[in-house]
């Protein structure tokens, strides 16, 4: 099964019309991925280019549409990529194989995680770090509010958890009191970021922090959780 980390990709290239037998290479292929539980495969088909010969391919151009090149695509873990290198080793007599490095950063399965799994993945008690951010709720990061760019962010880098407050009322650095008024657009009041995570996992998120908050505030402070609970899925809202 892939998991989130370092695995490696196999990336396969062979023309369409290839055969294995009385199969196309890369139907042959997936057969073998399959009965050798590689966790999935992808195989995409070429639309225009051209190879070795030069000569330049089209799928609009029907007479040499049968020489369009498939790329086939595989991620899983190193011992799972070398396990079917062999095979494809003696499948593929012409095209090009290549295994490279790459880093699994989300993988969706269909089997929900148990109860047990989360409890042990989100387990935090103890010493911590309390992350604060403060930012404008009109300030934008690549065409979205920064605060939820700030908290995708979060998530992406496996954060346990993350509350956004809305103030309705306040004043900042130039002195000048803001309340937001019932139906008015409250875009310079400040949006708060609360995060509560070990110390370690803090420090990851600090430098992301220095890009994407040009103006506002960052605190970070020690906390000693008490009780942290939570149920087997996450809530709609907290």
């Amino acid at each position: 099964m892939v998991k989130k980390g370092p695995a490696k990709k196999l990336t396969i290239y062979v023309d369409e019309a290839d055969k294995h037998g009385n199969k196309p290479v890369y139907e042959a292929l997936i057969d073998i991925f399959h009965r050798k539980k590689i966790a999935g495969v992808s195989v995409f088909r070429g639309s225009a280019g051209y190879g070795s010969d030069g000569i330049y391919h089209s799928s609009k151009m029907l007479t040499l549409s049968g020489k369009m090149p498939v790329k086939i695509e595989v991620v899983d873990s190193e011992e799972m990529i070398h396990r079917v290198l062999p095979d494809v080793y003696q499948i593929v007599e012409k095209g090009l194989v290549e295994v490279s490095d790459t880093e699994v950063i989300k993988c969706c399965k269909n089997a929900r995680e148990s109860e047990e799994e989360v409890r042990q993945r989100m387990k935090l008690e103890g010493k911590a770090k309390m992350l604060r951010v403060i930012v404008r709720e009109d300030h934008q990061w690549e065409g979205e509010p920064l605060y939820e760019a700030i908290v995708k962010r979060f998530i992406l880098m496996d954060i346990a958890g993350a509350t956004v407050y809305k103030a309705f009322a306040g004043y900042g650095p130039h002195k000048r009191y803001h309340k937001m008024k019932f139906l008015s657009r409250g875009g310079e009041m400040p949006v708060l970021i609360t995060v509560i995570d070990r110390e370690e996992k803090i420090k990851k998120i600090l430098p992301v922090l220095d890009d994407m908050v040009p103006e506002g505030i960052v605190v970070l402070s020690d906390v000693d959780v008490i009780k942290y609970t939570h149920g087997a899925e996450d809530p709609e809202m907290l």
